[in-house]
């Protein structure tokens, strides 16, 4: 097995045990916007005879040792009146040590609020496979920390609820996707190392205004809060061109500054990326983080073919 240096240790020491102060957080996603059914279990689009296909992948402060590396994939669908069902995974890989892949099923439930608007409740429910490899390491010390002596592979159980507001311009979300915290590592030989998934809670909104026929506004956030963390607020600007093309940035608390664009190939298929430029002290060990997202609409209803067209979808 290819050895891997002292780096990596401490890289997932930092992250593993430094959340005897800070709770460990979920994955982060600039694309939030277009990455809502992993995020809430409520998300609906009431597009009756459309399957929402997607797939986002995020590489996370490029060039320093360790750095994780997400990829998120779901398909989502009303399945009968007011009823929407969804599969989401999330894999999440750090250092090729650190291992964590969740898998859950979504169900949402649509209700009418007046002409233009509708209100979903979401479950979600799933598993988490967690999996630490530490073979292959070199230790410095003669005596290794005991936080890495033994490989963990341990699976969780998971629920998650979540509400959703929508018309076809504006939407506001509220969800906890995670509502049973697990400890990746337990107490040993006295010395606590604990890697805890606490309990997030998601708060989203975002509008879409008309500036005029060819062109459209499109400011959205997202604010995520965690026990043991300060709050996470992402303030993102999109401009949609000819409902084609669209041009953004975004700005992510203490955080980072992005750099967006997305392009529709055809109605029903899109293609994005974004950059994120550091602003932490960490932004002197990496050439920041990269992203792209992938989002295909299979439309099954035969309504195009009856001379009438889908609305389009702004999120």
């Amino acid at each position: 097995m290819k050895k891997r240096n002292i780096k990596y240790v401490a890289f997932i020491g930092i992250f593993l045990v430094s959340t005897l102060v800070k709770a460990q957080q979920d994955p982060q996603f600039t694309h939030y916007m277009y990455n809502m059914s992993v995020i809430n279990p409520g998300y609906a689009t009431d597009n009756a005879g459309v399957i929402n296909v997607g797939g986002l992948y995020r590489t996370q402060w490029v060039g320093a040792v360790g750095a994780p590396k997400t990829g998120t994939l779901f398909v989502h669908a009303p399945v009968a009146k007011r009823v929407e069902v969804g599969l989401s995974i999330v894999s999440d890989v750090i250092g090729d040590v650190v291992h964590e892949n969740n898998i859950y099923a979504d169900f949402a439930y649509v209700l009418p609020v007046s002409d233009n608007s509708k209100l979903s409740f979401g479950l979600k429910g799933g598993i988490t496979l967690f999996d630490v490899d530490f073979n292959g390491f070199q230790y410095t010390d003669a005596t290794p920390d005991n936080a890495f002596a033994n490989n963990i592979n341990q699976n969780f159980p998971n629920i998650g609820a979540g509400t959703f507001f929508f018309s076809d311009n504006y939407y506001l979300g509220f969800s906890i996707p995670n509502f049973l915290p697990t400890k990746h590592l337990e107490q040993k030989d006295g010395i606590k190392t604990f890697g805890v998934e606490e309990i997030h809670s998601f708060f989203t909104g975002g509008y879409v205004f008309d500036l005029n026929p060819n062109l459209k506004f499109k400011p959205a956030f997202l604010a995520k809060a965690v026990k043991g963390a300060p709050v996470a607020l992402d303030l993102t600007a999109n401009f949609l061109i000819n409902n084609v093309f669209e041009l953004g940035a975004a700005y992510r608390n203490q955080d980072a500054v992005s750099g967006l664009v997305a392009f529709s190939i055809t109605p029903n298929l899109r293609v994005g990326y974004s950059y994120d430029y550091t602003l932490s002290n960490l932004g002197r060990f990496n050439s920041g983080s990269h992203e792209i997202f992938l989002l295909f609409d299979l439309d099954t209803s035969n309504l195009k073919s009856k001379g009438y067209e889908k609305s389009p979808r702004f999120f």
